[in-house]
């Protein structure tokens, strides 16, 4: 799911290369029938640019799962969640 979201983000010419683009990722697992199953899992993502990137950003994370083919492969199955914080960085000349 990063990798959509960062590929999403770079082909709107937001750079997401080199670290500036980091995840956490949890999961929660349940029991069921003495077997253990994911049920949950959420991606934190951080991302460091600049300020005024922040509305494209947004509509990108609104929309890039569904061309996301780990989420639409599981998300039927397991609830995929995501969430992003922009840390602002110095705009690049």
């Amino acid at each position: 799911m990063m990798g959509t979201f960062g590929g999403a983000l770079e082909a709107r010419q937001i750079d997401a290369s080199n670290g500036k683009l980091i995840a956490e990722v949890t999961g929660e697992v349940e029991k069921e029938e003495g077997v253990l199953v994911i049920r949950r899992i959420h991606l934190d993502m951080r991302l460091t640019a600049p300020e005024e990137v922040r509305e494209t950003v947004e509509r990108v994370h609104g929309l890039y799962a569904m061309r996301c083919p780990l989420y639409r492969t599981l998300h039927n199955a397991i609830q995929l969640t995501s969430s992003y914080t922009l840390v602002a960085s110095a705009a690049q000349a």
